[in-house]
């Protein structure tokens, strides 16, 4: 499989995803943000993930000008947050980020989470966000097949994207065969586990033969798997190290023995957890 890293995936709206970006969760606001981003695009990422509840999107776009790459060349996705959702508050929503990213128009625009009573009603808005042309193609974040068949039950508009936590250890094999038969991509974040599985014994005894980290192993893996992944990092040489995954393979062996590490073993807190925690009923 030869990919590199501004490999794209079509999506179902005749747009295009980069299949390798930058992730921004939990980047301070400021320098560091701007840092990062500015060193990303330095070493070839032409994708750039961050959201309103981030705090980062001004610093985002701040970077984007002074990179001197064309906006056009660079794929930008942010997401409406919970308490800005419903239609006429994600419609106010959108122009916010906008004005903070300092940009007329995003790629990706995405409902972070699936809010109970207001999701359906925040879709018909991004739906309208992308008449206009203020956001190029919509999405959502977090939503498990009971969202996403509620969702398709009220709309004829399939998301673009679903955005959900993914990685070696919670592969999510029944989410991500119900969005491939719909045309949906399936974007992973914390794919590195947010950092916690980056000296995993498994994946490093995978890595050894390759002259690979833990970390590399697990975005390759997740690459090959047909994934779109945005491993954050706000440290240029991370940066650098998890850009350095386009010039080997895992064999189909080592495909098969990482996916027998799935443990459903997700980082994030249990009462946000989108599979079973009430809040997201």
């Amino acid at each position: 499989m030869t990919l590199s890293i501004t490999s794209t995936l079509p999506l179902n709206d005749g747009g295009a995803i980069p299949r390798f970006g930058l992730g921004t969760f939990l980047s301070e606001a400021g320098n560091e943000t701007k840092n990062a981003v500015l060193w990303a695009l330095e070493e070839g990422y032409r994708h750039i993930d961050t959201a309103r509840v981030y705090g980062n999107e001004r610093d985002v776009g701040a970077a984007i000008r002074e990179s001197g790459v064309s906006r056009s060349d660079i794929f930008v996705t942010t997401k409406v947050w919970n308490d800005d959702q419903g239609y006429d508050a994600a419609l106010k929503a959108c122009e916010k980020s906008l004005e903070r990213l300092g940009m007329d128009y995003v790629d990706l625009y995405l409902i972070h989470w699936p809010v109970p009573d207001l999701r359906n009603d925040t879709w018909r808005a991004l739906v309208e966000l992308r008449r206009t042309g203020k956001v190029r193609s919509i999405g959502v974040s977090n939503f498990m097949i009971r969202h996403l068949e509620e969702l398709l039950a009220t709309t004829d508009v399939v998301p673009a994207v679903n955005q959900v936590e993914i990685s070696p250890f919670i592969q999510r094999k029944e989410l991500t065969a119900y969005c491939r038969e719909r045309g949906i991509v399936v974007e992973s974040y914390s794919t590195l586990g947010r950092g916690e599985r980056t000296g995993d014994e498994r994946l490093a005894a995978v890595g050894g033969p390759y002259g690979r980290t833990p970390a590399q192993v697990a975005l390759r893996w997740a690459l090959q798997a047909g994934f779109v992944v945005i491993p954050k990092s706000v440290h240029r040489e991370r940066i650098l190290e998890n850009a350095a995954v386009f010039d080997f393979e895992l064999s189909d062996a080592d495909m098969e023995r990482i996916a027998g590490f799935d443990e459903n073993a997700s980082v994030t807190p249990p009462s946000w957890d989108p599979e079973t925690s009430e809040k997201w009923r």
